[in-house]
């Protein structure tokens, strides 16, 4: 079995946004560019998977739509195990475009088990993992917590209400995983680094496919109101911000 593993590349999570051109465009100035946390986790699942001999994984392929820009967040994937790496040279417009721009190479190169995080950490859309899928004319199943293969099949494992639920899909299958696929993302050896170095990123123009939404322009949520102090021995007042004000008794 192949595995390929859809990465994104977004910012660090402690980045202090910043728009310029009127709010139409992300100032990306001194922002550091990390693997996407869920995709980050799927990663560290399918390399735990080929860590056993017995579920006969060969390969781990990382995928990427993004400008040479992205290539070092790439390099870390590659640090961090996966054995080779593809980029679709092309600007992520939206969902639809990098979900069809995946499935134009997927097409061409045979894998059994895709992962694609839930959500970007800049976006949150959760778009690209069901329209691969659908690109594709394979099985998805969301909101993946656990996967195993057990006698050849793969056996997920997904939240529902209430509970987990644990089904056998056939494969080829796009898994949209969430926290839960593995416990910790796994960091990158010495060793690793030095060898992603060398490590090939097949590069792909992208196809006549275009994005379906045009970004008008950004807003920064409202700032929050000043924190109220009460009086400890005035709990009357209290109770009359949390009735009155938030609303929440």
């Amino acid at each position: 079995m192949n595995i390929l593993v859809c990465i994104s590349n977004v910012p660090d999570t402690t980045t202090k946004v910043k728009f310029i051109d009127d709010f139409t465009k992300l100032d990306t100035t001194g922002i550091q560019w990390v693997i996407n946390p869920w995709d980050e986790l799927s990663l560290t699942r399918a390399l735990e998977l080929k860590d056993d001999p017995a579920n006969g994984i060969q390969k781990v392929t990382v995928a990427h739509v993004g400008l040479a820009g992205s290539e070092p967040t790439i390099r870390k994937a590659l640090a961090i195990g996966a054995d080779d790496a593809i980029r679709v040279n092309a600007d992520p417009a939206d969902g639809m475009f990098v979900a069809a721009q995946l499935a134009a190479i997927l097409q061409k190169e045979a894998y059994d088990i895709i992962f694609c995080g839930i959500e970007s950490s800049d976006f949150n859309g959760s778009m690209v993992g069901g329209m691969l899928a659908e690109f594709l004319d394979i099985p998805s199943v969301s909101s993946v917590s656990g996967l195993r293969i057990e006698n050849g099949q793969v056996v997920l494992t997904r939240e529902i209400d209430g509970g987990k639920e644990t089904a056998g899909v056939a494969v080829p299958l796009v898994a949209i995983v969430q926290k839960g696929i593995a416990k910790e993302p796994r960091i990158a050896a010495m060793r690793g680094i030095m060898m992603a170095r060398t490590k090939p990123i097949k590069v792909f123009e992208p196809s006549e496919s275009g994005p379906m939404t045009v970004l008008l322009n950004y807003e920064k949520p409202k700032p929050r109101t000043a924190c109220k102090y009460i009086d400890p021995e005035n709990p009357r007042e209290l109770v009359g911000f949390l009735q009155n004000e938030a609303k929440v008794i």
